[in-house]
């Protein structure tokens, strides 16, 4: 009885602070929307106070309802978020290029960044403000065209050991084999970040590879990781102490986040120790000219750059801050290319003209180790490469989160609920924007009636209407644009390129199951489902055969 009381005198106070803290949360998130500076804007009306629009959002396909909302509304609307808080979604395209290159006034929100960040780390993709400008230029010249250039051996070594073992899987009846091929490109994606990232074997496509683990993990995170909004999900960000209760996703984000820092800490130290051998062999001075490393691979160049005597001691990243880009360098390096390009050959399947044209121009190149320079003189795989990515960007969404007031111009006026024209938007500090990466990619109004089809034609003379896109690449927002554009995605390009040349020479490939069997989970990234299989985690079934050269 002694026993229960304290435990009940000790418990009430606790008690007491948790409701006051929620309290004070919604009191905060009903002011906030009462004043929002986007109230006026038309939209949708809302769903659920708890939820808003979200389950609308995420009940459908990646993109679709915000499409149709902006097809009934107008280009620049509001919907509701977490707790029926306004957010802005445009696809305008002088907003967002007004958004997108402030990237000291638009931080990604804390919400999705804290989840984000128990998977990705703490790496240049969640730093804010002076911190990633300070990260970027450390890391810029590791991305660089010369070292993708040195990379393109790699890609191309890893497409044809995929080529192998693909090989000896179909040859072994004569009619076309099903195959998974997302998961044999996330085995071959994740060798290539591990070498051209790390200089390390994971050797994921041989039996018994020491990378199972981390296959094993990532299959994990990517299975059952899911956008679907829910209360857990919510009250774990509102309310921090709830985030001490371990449930089956934190073991397993543990396991995964355990097995990337160890692999990143012996990484780290190894490199530095090559690095200072190097140094004291060219005279004990690390600089931009530094000789003698054993490997070129991108986190020796990052650690070279951070510990040149070039770069003042106050600017230098920590060893907390550089280990904190390995497991985004696994993450994001690996499982956007695989999925993408799973999905590249999954339309080359559904085209068997497009298939054959891209086919004749490959075995133009009298080899099967082509240079950077060979792959990017090839413009109809460019255009397959440039579509795919287009039709089907592996981040189908980002978020910004507005940290001071701002008014953002407009290129289309809106018209408020009282009928009123405005040419711009008034931001508060606080609001939400919601940057649409597959709705403009796929957009009519910028790329035609058959926006939504894959044809890689459309690159031959592209309409007037894209160019003012903000993207980093392409006039595409798949890479973003601004400050924040993927700093990787000539490494993506390159890459797809290197497994696209090699495989689609090789095979071809079928469709396995009818094209609406296959659906879009939205995650990290959108990984392909089989509807009705989706406790199995991303699949992309393809009939595959050699391919005779007549």
């Amino acid at each position: 009885m002694y026993f229960f009381s304290q435990l009940m005198s000790s418990a009430f106070p606790l008690t007491i602070a948790a409701a006051l803290f929620i309290l004070w949360t919604l009191v905060r998130v009903i002011y906030r929307s009462l004043n929002s500076t986007i109230r006026d804007l038309p939209g949708p009306p809302n769903a659920s106070w708890l939820f808003g629009n979200l389950k609308e959002i995420y009940s459908a396909e990646n993109a679709v309802m915000q499409e149709r909302w902006t097809a009934q509304y107008g280009n620049t609307i509001k919907y509701k978020g977490w707790l029926s808080r306004d957010r802005l979604y445009t696809v305008d395209l002088k907003a967002l290029n007004h958004i997108l290159n402030r990237s000291m006034e638009y931080y990604k929100p804390e919400a999705p960044k804290f989840y984000l960040m128990q998977v990705l780390g703490g790496g240049m993709l969640f730093v804010e403000g002076e911190k990633h400008r300070q990260q970027r230029k450390i890391m810029n010249p590791a991305f660089g065209p010369a070292q993708i250039r040195d990379l393109t051996e790699t890609f191309v070594s890893k497409a044809l050991e995929l080529r192998d073992v693909w090989v000896d899987a179909v040859s072994k009846s004569e009619k076309p084999t099903r195959l998974d091929v997302l998961s044999g490109l996330g085995k071959t994606t994740l060798d290539v970040i591990g070498l051209a990232g790390f200089n390390y074997k994971f050797d994921s496509l041989k039996p018994n590879s020491k990378s199972s683990e981390l296959n094993d993990a990532f299959q994990v995170i990517f299975g059952s990781a899911s956008a679907k909004p829910s209360i857990w999900t919510m009250s774990t960000y509102f309310i921090p102490p709830l985030r001490l209760i371990p449930t089956s996703r934190s073991r397993q984000i543990a396991v995964a986040m355990g097995a990337m820092n160890r692999m990143g800490k012996d990484l780290l130290a190894e490199k530095k120790a090559d690095i200072k051998q190097a140094a004291a062999s060219a005279g004990g001075k690390v600089d931009g000219r530094l000789q003698g490393l054993r490997s070129r691979d991108l986190l020796t160049l990052l650690i070279k750059a951070n510990m040149s005597e070039d770069i003042p001691e106050h600017q230098r990243l920590s060893d907390a801050d550089v280990l904190a880009q390995v497991p985004t360098f696994l993450v994001a390096g690996h499982e956007t290319t695989s999925t993408v390009t799973a999905y590249c050959l999954f339309a080359l399947s559904q085209a068997p003209e497009i298939q054959q044209k891209l086919r004749e121009e490959l075995w133009s190149v009298p080899t099967e180790n082509p240079t950077m320079d060979e792959l990017q003189e090839l413009p109809y795989l460019d255009a397959v490469i440039r579509e795919a990515m287009r039709v089907h960007a592996p981040v189908p969404v980002t978020l910004r989160l507005a940290v001071q007031d701002d008014v953002v111009p407009l290129s289309t006026p809106y018209a408020d609920r009282q009928g009123n024209l405005h040419d711009t938007v008034h931001i508060s500090k606080g609001t939400t924007i919601d940057v649409p990466i597959t709705a403009l990619n796929r957009s009519k109004a910028l790329w035609g009636d058959d926006a939504f089809e894959f044809r890689p034609e459309r690159w031959e003379s592209l309409p007037d209407a894209v160019q003012n896109t903000p993207g980093v690449w392409s006039n595409l927002m798949t890479f973003l644009g601004g400050p924040r554009a993927c700093i990787g995605w000539r490494f993506s390009v390159v890459e797809m390129k290197a497994l696209v040349f090699t495989l689609v020479r090789t095979f071809e490939f079928e469709l396995a199951v009818s094209p609406d069997m296959i659906v879009k989970h939205s995650a990290i990234v959108q990984r392909p489902l089989i509807r009705g299989e989706e406790s199995k985690g991303g699949q992309m079934p393809l009939l595959v055969k050699l391919y005779k050269r007549l």
